[in-house]
């Protein structure tokens, strides 16, 4: 973007950096980072760490001292302006005495989106902003949806093999990928605020749906860990075992389902988990849930681990974001289970992708792919 030099780009990309120290520990709060610089130095920088704590730009505050006054201030989201847990950064940026302040993006929240730039401007201070805005935007995907649109950003993570099977005709599936696909998931994990799955799933793998700290391949993974993502399972007639291990993990388990057999709820309750009765209809609604889980948990990244029919449902209803597939260098046959349940009979019905990415993790390739239009379509 014209308007800034080279100095600029290089101070806000270190900014970005520092942002991304947060990306699984400031749930529900967005990743943020702010770099002070004076005279072509550094002379403080900080990054939000978690929900309840200090916020970018005060820590970067505390690092600088006293040297503040007349420092540029680089920051990957506009300052607050509002009284939360914390009180607003830009009348500490005010206070502090800072001379100009270079911003990556505003804030995606149309009831404030400019109201702490505004503040800047009104104590005099220089303004800019839309440095590095796309970088800046794909640290923060589900909270700026959740601000936008009233909805998570939605991942549905699948496996498959080289000939697009998700397990054999019985159910088998463990294991299509390698241990350096299976710690991607954990770390996807980790950046959700909450793991989607159904009932059908949790009968036929009985999985945790938790972060491990053993396998998050990370610094801070024991830290990381004591935040467990949210896990709803769908389960429309509560066939839930009492005795499934996803009941007896730590952080939270919510059942959602539209029966209301009141034994059977309160024997889940005992058991560990949290129940939601719905009026969704005779099939849980799957778009209002995801309002649902945006308006009530803040979810801001919702990750979908579930079989073809379900991830198939939420695909053919649009609302899936990102599909993050691993393909194994495997062959399971035209008789194992396909990647997605999708009724589709004609061309004219096909599903546009957008490949995103490509990696490898081992001997498998994780591939990440757009669906074209669910952004478009909610606008």
């Amino acid at each position: 973007m014209s308007g800034f030099s080279s100095l600029d780009h290089q101070f806000m990309g270190r900014a970005i950096a520092l942002a991304r120290r947060g990306l699984f520990t400031t749930d529900p709060n967005p990743r943020v980072g702010c770099v002070l610089v004076k005279e072509g130095e550094i002379i403080g920088e900080g990054y939000h760490v978690r929900a309840g704590e200090g916020h970018a730009e005060v820590n970067a505050l505390k690092q600088a001292g006293d040297q503040v006054r007349g420092a540029t201030a680089y920051v990957t989201l506009e300052p607050c302006s509002h009284y939360g847990r914390t009180p607003p950064c830009a009348e500490a940026l005010v206070e502090a005495g800072i001379s100009r302040m270079v911003c990556a993006m505003v804030d995606p929240n149309p009831a404030v989106a400019g109201r702490g730039l505004e503040r800047l401007r009104q104590a005099g201070i220089e303004v800019a902003s839309g440095l590095m805005e796309t970088e800046a935007q794909q640290l923060n995907p589900g909270f700026i949806r959740r601000m936008e649109k009233g909805l998570p950003y939605v991942r549905a993570k699948l496996a498959m093999s080289a000939d697009g099977r998700t397990a054999m005709a019985s159910g088998e599936s463990q294991w299509i990928t390698g241990s350096a696909a299976r710690a991607d998931v954990q770390r996807l994990r980790a950046r959700s605020s909450a793991i989607l799955t159904g009932i059908d799933s949790v009968l036929l793998d009985d999985s945790s749906l938790t972060l491990r700290e053993n396998e998050l391949g990370v610094e801070n993974a024991a830290e990381i860990v004591k935040r467990q993502p949210l896990r709803v399972v769908l389960d429309t007639h509560l066939r839930l075992p009492l005795t499934a291990k996803i009941l007896r993990q730590p952080g939270r388990t919510l059942v959602m389902t539209l029966s209301s057999d009141e034994a059977r709820i309160n024997a889940l309750k005992e058991a560990g988990a949290e129940v939601q009765v719905r009026e969704d209809g005779e099939r849980l609604d799957l778009g209002a849930i995801l309002e649902w889980l945006a308006q009530h948990e803040q979810c801001n990244e919702l990750l979908v681990e579930c079989g073809a029919t379900l991830a198939g449902a939420f695909v053919g209803a649009g609302l899936v974001n990102e599909l993050v597939v691993y393909m194994a260098p495997k062959l399971l046959g035209s008789s194992a289970r396909p990647l997605l349940q999708l009724p589709l009979e004609r061309m004219d019905q096909q599903i546009p992708l957008v490949l995103d990415e490509v990696r490898h993790l081992g001997q498998d390739l994780r591939l990440n792919w757009k669906l074209a239009g669910v952004e478009e379509s909610d606008n």
